[in-house]
């Protein structure tokens, strides 16, 4: 039963709930004595009458007690009130290693330094006699300042005692016997889940298999049933770390190896060894040979001590990094060939070999102009328009036959264009109109029906042909790409509006498999030179993307380490690939009132300002790329230009009606959101909700909150919340486009954008939306007036429209256009923020700059 706010356990006061285990349930307490914060486990009553139960919880406690070292969690003290046993121990603020785990593999320097912590506290431990027996990636804290706790040894077993500091202690009773499994599936080693007598070689086994999850974003033995995932882990070798992650440096891929070799024997004889090689691999493998000696040497077929052994000479690993380089001069390795094609400046959109596999065709929005096609041949400077209308490409047929869209404008979710499709002859004709709201296409070989992505009631869906669903998401999919013989479909599936994501692949009947997937930012994908794995762009932290190649059976390997933000966007057999350098940059314009020209309140380099103070002297705004750093930063900012506050990691949602608070939500799973000061005071974690939420703003009385999201598999809809806590409640049907969102002065209406593109006046309190009209171009709701009665949109463009509605009549004019003097490489402008005086704006704006290349040798 969870324990109510201010119940006593002896000195030590329960504040709010921390999780559960297996173990029991953990509280943050006040230390009364002390008066500091500490964390609390208590035993549930259901389990205090469990005579076995008691006694391991109790041996947790004199096992974590008897260790002091830093990366071993702190136990101050054991006891007992009104029948409930509990321990007291040190309360560490971050998150756990899982928590972390969830963004997928982690960078080689990172990992290293975790896991070198971890395998100085577990020798510290097994100095001491002590087992973990659960060592996973739960049973691990990671402190805000980076350091690695240890924590629950609930199951461990003092198996010895050589240390003189637990000579004292009292020996416990054994807490399993032979044939008994204890532990957790999926990090036990091969004795432990056969049911045999283990000691400290289990928990390096356990170690090992957290280490491959931390350098692959998999679990070594995961398989579909417990029973099969226990057999594996007796039975099979993991996939090698190195096809995974081809980053992963060899002396990693080495001491991963061998702690999770089948036979203890053939583990680390001391922890204490394996603490140090780890040590020694962070302290001397320098960043050249992090990424030179990835794709160098493969793992070992075969684990034999003798190959193991070998990394922790520092001379072996420079031989092996000499023996590389020397390659690579001989000419074994030569390096692909670059040939840049465009020299314009502005953003290119996409680009395809013609059929002669000579001739380039891609789109593209040079100096401010709106998107063209064009044609050009590599190795001349020039480039030639092709006579059509606005438009952007989307793919070209073996026979010539151009897949575009007319009248591209934004997309309401990730960096999609959406258009009317047409298709027209590449010599030369009028385009011949097909389908509305299409934002990518592709032609089944050898040029017959197209594949789409038709964007309808604010769900993407994969379309073969045209009508017959394959796949839907309230995410965006991207890049269709029939393979070569026609039978699958491989695409980039976003699950939410932003950039994260990974690649799928369905076939024609529906049956979809995703391949890869939990990248920060994935863009651009085409079918491999030989056509038997996908080839595509993606990072999984920050926004410089490298290029990688999918088989589709998942294995992964790094074909090639890019500089810069490139995106894959075609690959022929004898031409190469076309790859575009793209520069991202996303920031703020502040309008003042009059025709002052606009203060740039940019930041960073990528962020999205989600709310404006009604005053107009501050902004909420996010910054999710290279500088928010990996789990993006949250900040608010006067518009004077004054510097920006940090508020903390997320990503922002809405600015309290008294400017003295803020939503924030994380991007890490589960997700959830915050209620953050502005000024001094302690953030509030509101429960997991499970949603993916785009947006959100504040009640008048900032006592409720609306946000906008969905549910995994389920459209986008708004919900009710309250700051105090408790389940999100819907009050809108799903199926509404993601945008911003704003609440009448009233609390009764929530301007949100349908799945039409029209702006709906959705009731709070339930029920179907009052529309306004449309303007012909996407419209996304900016602001009401102080009274209610006028409604502020803005038109994403160049210019940024800003129009004001009066809701009792639809009359509609237009306020003022936005713009900017430079306007190289902005598609567009907005949406917008507008104070309830129409008088000030910030409005966002992305400007992309690119480049367009050919790459040959690539292999």
């Amino acid at each position: 039963m969870t324990l109510a706010a201010g119940t006593k356990l002896g000195p030590y006061e329960i504040l709010t709930p921390l999780g559960a285990g297996g173990m029991g349930e953990v509280y943050r307490a006040r230390d009364t004595r002390l008066g500091r914060e500490i964390a609390v486990k208590v035993l549930p009553d259901e389990l205090a009458a469990d005579r076995e139960r008691l006694m391991r919880f109790e041996q947790e406690a004199r096992a974590a007690s008897a260790l002091n070292h830093p990366n071993i969690l702190t136990v101050y003290d054991v006891g007992s009130e009104s029948g409930r046993s509990f321990i007291a121990m040190e309360l560490v603020e971050g998150r756990s290693l899982r928590e972390i785990l969830e963004d997928g593999p982690m960078p080689v320097r990172k990992g290293l330094d975790l896991a070198a912590q971890i395998a100085d506290g577990l020798a510290k431990a097994h100095s001491a006699g002590i087992v973990h027996r659960d060592l996973k990636p739960e049973n691990v804290m990671v402190s805000r300042d980076g350091f690695a706790k240890i924590l629950d040894f609930g199951l461990a077993k003092l198996s010895r005692t050589s240390s003189e500091d637990v000579s004292s202690l009292p020996t416990a009773a054994p807490s399993t016997t032979p044939g008994m499994v204890m532990g957790t599936i999926g990090y036990m080693s091969p004795e432990q889940a056969a049911g045999r007598a283990v000691d400290y070689r289990s928990d390096q086994f356990s170690f090992g298999a957290i280490g491959y999850e931390m350098a692959t974003g998999k679990k070594p033995f995961a398989r579909g049933t417990s029973a099969e995932t226990l057999t594996a882990i007796i039975r099979e070798e993991p996939e090698p770390a190195g096809e995974l992650n081809p980053k992963v440096p060899v002396p990693v891929r080495w001491i991963i190896d061998r702690c999770l070799a089948k036979d203890p024997e053939d583990r680390y004889a001391s922890t204490k060894d394996l603490a140090r090689d780890l040590e020694s691999v962070r302290e001397h493998l320098s960043e050249a040979s992090v990424s030179g000696l990835t794709a160098a040497v493969s793992p070992p077929a075969r684990r034999r001590r003798a190959a193991v052994l070998a990394f922790a000479s520092v001379a072996v690993l420079a031989g092996i990094a000499a023996a590389y380089l020397a390659g690579r001069a001989g000419g074994r390795a030569p390096e692909p060939a670059f040939q840049r094609l465009t020299f314009q400046r502005g953003t290119i959109l996409a680009a395809r070999f013609a059929p002669d596999g000579q001739t380039v065709v891609y789109s593209a929005a040079w100096d401010g102009h709106r998107p063209r096609v064009f044609s050009l041949r590599p190795g001349t400077p020039e480039t030639t328009p092709l006579s059509l209308p606005d438009a952007d490409l989307l793919a070209i047929s073996p026979s010539g036959e151009l897949a575009i869209t007319l009248r591209p404008v934004a997309s309401p979710v990730g960096f999609a264009i959406t258009g009317t499709l047409a298709r027209v002859p590449l010599a030369g004709g009028a385009p011949k109109e097909i389908l509305n709201d299409v934002t990518y296409a592709d032609w089944a070989p050898p040029g017959g029906e197209l594949a789409v992505v038709h964007r309808v009631a604010g769900n993407d869906r994969l379309e073969y042909p045209i009508g017959k669903v394959l796949d839907r998401t309230a995410g965006w999919f991207q890049d269709p790409r029939f393979s070569p013989d026609g039978r699958t479909i491989a695409y980039l599936d976003h699950p939410s509006v932003g950039d994260y994501g990974g690649v799928a692949i369905v076939d024609l009947s529906g049956r979809k498999k995703t391949l890869a997937t939990g990248y920060a930012t994935i863009q651009g994908l085409a079918w491999s030179p030989k056509g038997d794995a996908i080839w595509f762009t993606a990072t999984k932290e920050g926004i410089e993307r490298e290029l990688y190649s999918v088989t589709l059976s998942g294995s992964l390997r790094l074909v090639r380490t890019m500089q810069g933000t490139p995106a894959l966007l075609d690959v022929n057999a004898k031409s190469g690939a076309l790859v575009s350098e793209d520069d991202y940059r996303a920031g703020a314009l502040f309008f003042g009132a009059g025709n002052a020209p606009p203060s740039d309140l940019s930041w960073f380099d990528w962020q999205n300002v989600h709310a404006l103070s009604p005053d107009g002297k501050t902004i909420l705004f996010d910054e999710t790329g290279e500088g928010g750093g990996p789990g993006g930063s949250v900040f608010v900012r006067q518009t004077d230009g004054s510097p920006a506050v940090r508020l903390g990691s997320g990503t922002s949602l809405a600015l309290s009606s008294d400017g003295r608070s803020a939503l924030i939500r994380s991007l890490h799973q589960p997700t959830y959101t915050t209620l953050v000061p502005i000024g001094p005071g302690q953030p509030v974690k509101l429960p997991p909700d499970g949603l993916d939420v785009y947006s959100g703003v504040f009640s008048p009385d900032d006592v409720h909150f609306v946000v906008e999201g969905n549910a995994p598999g389920r459209g986008t809809r708004l919900y009710l919340g309250d700051v105090k806590g408790g389940p999100l409640r819907p009050i809108s049907e799903e199926g509404l486009s993601p945008s911003f969102v704003c609440l009448s002065p009233d609390a009764k209406r929530v301007a949100a954008v349908g799945g039409d593109g029209r702006i709906g006046l959705y009731p709070v309190s339930g029920g179907p939306p009052s529309e306004i009209a449309s303007s012909g171009r996407p419209d996304s709701p900016a602001g009401f007036s102080a009274d209610g009665a006028v409604l502020y949109v803005s038109k994403q463009g160049m210019p940024c429209e800003i129009d004001r509605i009066e809701l009792a009549t639809g009359r509609r004019e237009k306020v003022r256009d936005l713009g900017v003097a430079d306007s190289g490489g902005i598609l567009y402008m907005g949406p917008a923020h507008v104070t309830p005086d129409g008088r000030t704006v910030v409005a966002g704006y992305e400007r992309i700059l690119s480049t367009l290349y050919r790459i040959q040798g690539l292999r």
